[in-house]
């Protein structure tokens, strides 16, 4: 065989795009992303198991780690319950027989055989040892009297010697078909260039120069091209790796059939000392790949020693992949995923399902929307939260509009109430525009300016005018949400929480005049930001102290006091603890009286500031009817009952009409 015959070429000027993200794929979705990392995040996990459970869980279009991962497990089952390792020893076997039988048909038909003659050959044939390795070494200086058989019989050299080489130099089965004494010349002397160049390295006495020589004489022989003797190193290595575990993992009888076969490698044993040399220069640079390993491989299919090499390769790197797709270990990121192999394993979807994944937590990372705080802690940052609150936001709007009669809160008159008359436009203002009126202003400064007719129209900024709007009441919103353990026990958590971001959401970026103050009541009353909120953790507290979350609303109300006040409150209990006057809280269930009377006593205090007060009452208890029904009408109030999905519509349409004057 030609040398020649072995180079690669390309029948194609087309091949698989390589030059980045594919530029036909879909956009990666934030806003899907972060809604998830959202709900996780209110749900008490923090923003790193949010982000690392969105990943494991995949997207609405792409799989995630787990479904990977599972599909790396099954390959692996499949490789390991399809194959057996008998494939060299069957295929030798089967060349033997093939030449024996051949010989014995030669010497039935042989005329000119005398008979003594043909009685030894057929003896000789008759008490070869059922040893297949022992039968061949009889066979070696037995003359073969069929051309046929004799060539099967040297095919077992020549098959165990390309099996040999295969197991080390990937590809060299295929290559070495039919070769030729020039070609194991070759390979003579590549496996004497190649020790000579290990064992300079491992004096530490090789240089660059001297693996480009290498390489420039040799380089038909590596395939992966390495550009390095490292990179040559590690590729030798773990080939050998997988041969060795693949030894590892055959029955001492198939090893012992094996090494008795291995000194008839192309007639010669010098190969397999060669080749043991070899092994052994590599497992001394590399002693961490994996050299003692096995498997238990018992499927149908028989393996040869090159291929099966190649498939204890394929269980190594699905193992490497198990292992990255787990992104268990420390500071692991999905830039860590060998993408090559995951496509050679599974395909190019599951390759660029891994690729948008990565992409994904590179967005988030890097969109600013997740940050690392000074604890090293992954946190959700302020452009998050307003990416959530919109989010969720929207979800408000499309339930308020599916209700009849209730207005679109997109459409809520964020700069006021339209008056009809339109006014220049000035710096600062974000009224909407008069577009008749500007068109028109637009036209006749043309026309004044002599501008020719079919030039088109330029409009100027003197032009714009915009719809003037009647000034609005500021309102002082106190939003007071239960946090006591009953919330989180009953499923109320997380719809508590997306209502107050909603409803941040709305008044921070369509009534900025508006002040927003939210208080979460247990056992004791805490103003919070919004950020704080979200992420609050459920806890174990017994108490309800509606008194003390009144006392922070109402010292909010006497702040603001050119504001008109709205009080929401979102509850699912009777409160069972209040403040007493030297700042311990008081608890006791049933309510005790006293704490009834304090909460009723400021929630009066609240009505006389002028609140507009609604309570949002969770859950079905009859008793928790009956106290917020008196305690709403005590004070001019309203009870809304709303299911949980439809909490945060239900808030946001009472802090609308309560500002508006409209109610419900």
């Amino acid at each position: 065989m030609a040398r020649a015959n072995r180079r690669l070429t390309r029948a194609s000027r087309y091949g698989k795009y390589a030059g980045g993200p594919d530029p036909l794929a879909p956009p990666i979705d934030l806003r899907e992303a972060l809604d998830a990392i959202g709900n996780d995040v209110m749900e008490g996990y923090s923003p790193e198991a949010s982000l690392r459970e969105l990943l494991r869980r995949g997207t609405r279009d792409r799989a995630g780690l787990d479904d990977l991962a599972r599909r790396v497990a099954e390959r692996r089952r499949e490789l390991t319950a399809k194959h057996n390792l008998d494939g060299t020893l069957n295929e030798v076997r089967r060349l033997l027989d093939k030449a024996v039988l051949e010989e014995r048909k030669q010497l039935a038909r042989d005329v000119q055989l005398d008979d003594d003659s043909r009685a030894l050959a057929e003896m000789q044939l008759g008490a070869l040892s059922p040893s297949t390795a022992a039968a061949v070494k009889e066979l070696g200086d037995y003359s073969w009297r069929s051309t046929d058989a004799r060539q099967d019989f040297e095919r077992i050299k020549d098959l165990l010697g390309r099996e040999m080489l295969d197991q080390r130099f990937a590809g060299l089965k295929s290559a070495l078909e039919n070769a030729n004494d020039d070609d194991r010349a070759a390979i003579a002397a590549m496996l004497a260039d190649l020790t000579a160049l290990l064992d300079d390295h491992a004096r530490g006495e090789s240089s660059q120069q001297q693996f480009d020589q290498f390489m420039q004489t040799h380089g038909e022989f590596f395939p992966e091209n390495p550009s390095t003797i490292d990179e040559l190193i590690d590729t030798l290595a773990a080939r050998a790796a997988a041969a060795a575990r693949m030894r590892n993992s055959m029955t001492q009888e198939q090893r012992d059939e094996l090494d008795a076969l291995a000194s008839s490698a192309f007639g010669s044993p010098e190969l397999m000392s060669s080749l043991s040399q070899l092994d052994d220069q590599l497992q001394a640079l590399r002693p961490d790949a994996d050299w003692s390993g096995s498997e238990r491989m018992s499927g149908p299919d028989g393996l040869g020693l090159g291929d099966g090499t190649g498939v204890f390769q394929d269980i190594a790197e699905l193992d490497e992949l198990s292992e990255q797709l787990s992104q268990g270990y420390g500071g692991s990121r999905l830039d860590d995923l060998d993408l090559d192999a995951l496509s050679r394993q599974l395909g190019d979807e599951a390759s660029a399902d891994a690729r948008t994944l990565a992409q994904l937590e590179k967005a988030l990372r890097d969109s600013g929307t997740m940050k690392r705080a000074s604890d090293g802690t992954l946190k959700l940052t302020p452009k998050a939260m307003r990416l959530l609150g919109r989010s969720l936001l929207r979800d408000v709007a499309q339930r308020l509009s599916g209700r009849q009669g209730n207005r679109d809160i997109r459409q809520a008159g964020s700069a006021g109430e339209l008056s009809g008359a339109t006014r220049e436009w000035s710096f600062g203002d974000t009224e909407p525009w008069d577009v008749t009126r500007t068109i028109t202003n637009a036209l006749s400064r043309t026309a004044r300016d002599g501008g020719a007719a079919g030039e088109g129209i330029r409009i100027e900024i003197g032009d714009v005018e915009v719809q003037e709007t009647e000034a609005r009441t500021q309102a002082c919103v106190a939003l007071l949400v239960d946090t006591s353990f009953s919330m989180a026990m009953d499923g109320r958590w997380v719809p508590m929480k997306r209502t107050a971001l909603a409803l941040h959401t709305l008044i921070s970026s369509r009534f900025r005049g508006d002040d927003l103050q939210l208080i979460a009541f247990g056992r004791e009353a805490r103003v919070m930001e919004i950020e704080q909120l979200t992420g609050l953790e459920a806890e174990y507290e017994k108490g309800t102290n509606l008194h003390h979350a009144l006392l922070l609303a109402n010292r909010q109300f006497r702040r603001h006091p050119n504001a008109q006040p709205v009080l929401l409150i979102v509850t699912d209990g009777e409160p069972t603890s209040h403040l007493e006057s030297s700042g311990e809280v008081f608890f006791d269930y049933p309510p005790h009286p006293l704490t009834i009377a304090v909460a009723v006593r400021e929630l009066e205090n609240s009505m006389r500031l002028g609140a507009s007060t609604t309570f949002f009452r969770l859950g079905d208890d009859p008793g928790l009817a009956r106290f917020i029904d008196s305690m709403a009408k005590r004070v001019g109030g309203s009870v809304v009952s709303p299911e949980l999905d439809d909490l945060g519509a239900a808030v946001v349409d009472s802090y609308l009409g309560s500002r508006d004057g409209s109610g419900f």
